[in-house]
């Protein structure tokens, strides 16, 4: 018998993108490798490889891949919605919506679900019995981070409905709507001063990128090249002559970021990402129709979330067993350093590797089907996925440290803590799954 991910892999039929899931693979693993690479830490503490060599900032325009990922969501999430929409029974009046978000996010929020408890059940031993200092207490405050993106794939998720009518009647339209609100939006707070006003663009930019994705699912993208270099074009104008930062990360202690919240230059970037991805579409259904490379894409879809969720933790825990062994932590970007990276980053995927091991079970998909349907069906899904939405948002930003203390953040206006952010998540989830069913 064979293993399950060869029986999977031999079972794709023959009309499937391919492309698309080893572009998946691809921005994932290198945004985690892109973290694993660019933490600098000592024994005084957490560090940025880009702020340590500012001129490395210019590697994020190749290597800063989320775009990408955002990208080939919209792309799956329009044949997604369109099949379950297809797919209704007759006599079937009611809404696909809570079905199609039950489905789309299941894979996302049992993952993140088990992260936040597990996590959240940890750091409350730990500040019990008067930890959290050092390593631990910045360990604690950056675990949840990654749980942003998250947030914003939620949101990409519950307005694809919506957003995909707009395509369907607009086609360009749609996203030139989209890109005008986010270059409106980076106006109105730079030239105006407007506060709290570049928070809609978490909204704008992404959706934007997301809706190119409803572009390539109708083949609408028929010059990739261009788009590539007007993105380019755009990007590198603003920030020549804006008020925009090089790096298309978020830098430690910068005043404006391009990711946090997004801008116009990082939708740019977008622009430039997508139209690079489509230019090398012909290869790379080549690279994936190959058994081997698409039995790894295979294997790795099925676990990327798991491991995307817990690669900080890896990261972080390799780091404080080097502390603890008293290994050596090498200045950053010094010989020393660049030399350690390879172990660093094996020691690194081998952890992850473990601990995707024993989570990996929480990740398992389901098949999409219309459930009930029932209008009172959809406003509890909508209500459950702004819940979740706003819960992984918040604890993205609070962390875990501080927990006994009652510390907060700012969630846009609102001051959010650790217990409400995980209480608010968990709730939301709870509410989409049970509007789904």
């Amino acid at each position: 018998m064979g293993s399950p991910v060869r029986e999977l892999a031999g079972a794709t039929p023959v009309t499937r993108d391919r492309y698309v899931d080893l572009l998946r693979v691809v921005s994932l693993g290198t945004v985690v490798l892109g973290h694993w690479l660019m933490a600098a830490v000592t024994a005084g503490g957490v560090g940025n490889l880009l702020a340590v060599v500012p001129r490395l900032q210019l590697l994020t325009w190749v290597l800063q891949i989320m775009p990408v990922f955002f990208f080939v969501g919209g792309f799956s999430h329009a044949l997604s919605y369109r099949s379950l929409a297809r797919r209704r029974p007759e006599g079937f009046t009611g809404s696909v919506y809570p079905s199609f978000l039950r489905a789309r996010l299941q894979r996302l929020l049992r993952p993140t679900m088990v992260f936040v408890l597990v996590w959240g059940v940890a750091a409350l031993l730990v500040q019990l019995l008067g930890g959290g200092g050092g390593l631990t207490g910045v360990t604690l405050r950056l675990v949840t981070q990654p749980l942003w993106f998250v947030g914003v794939y939620l949101a990409m998720v519950a307005f694809t409905p919506a957003l995909l009518k707009l395509h369907d009647r607009y086609g360009w339209g749609a996203f030139a709507v989209l890109a005008g609100a986010a270059a409106s939006v980076d106006l109105l707070r730079f030239a105006a001063g407007v506060p709290y006003v570049e928070f809609l663009n978490f909204a704008f930019v992404w959706l934007a990128v997301h809706q190119l994705g409803f572009l390539r699912a109708d083949g609408r993208i028929r010059r990739p090249g261009v788009l590539a270099a007007a993105g380019l074009t755009a990007a590198v104008a603003l920030v020549a002559f804006g008020p925009y930062p090089l790096s298309m990360v978020g830098m430690p202690g910068e005043e404006i970021s391009n990711m946090a919240p997004p801008t116009l230059a990082l939708l740019g970037h977008g622009l430039w990402l997508a139209g690079a991805a489509e230019l090398l579409r012909a290869p790379g259904a080549r690279l994936a129709a190959r058994p081997r490379v698409w039995r790894a894409v295979v294997a790795a879809n099925g676990v990327a979330m798991t491991a995307f969720l817990w690669h900080l933790t890896a990261m972080l825990g390799v780091y404080g067993a080097m502390l603890a062994l008293r290994l050596p932590l090498p200045g950053p970007a010094t010989g020393a350093w660049w030399a350690q990276v390879p172990l660093r980053i094996a020691a690194a995927a081998a952890v992850t590797a473990a601990l995707v091991a024993a989570f990996r079970t929480f990740e398992r998909p389901v098949r999409a089907a219309p459930g009930r349907g029932t209008s009172g069906a959809g406003a509890v899904s909508a209500i459950g996925v702004t819940l979740a939405l706003l819960g992984v948002l918040g604890l993205s930003m609070v962390g875990y440290a501080g927990l006994l203390e009652g510390h907060t953040a700012l969630l846009i206006t609102v001051h959010v803590s650790a217990p409400a952010a995980v209480a608010a998540a968990l709730g939301g989830w709870l509410l989409v799954e049970r509007a789904g069913r």
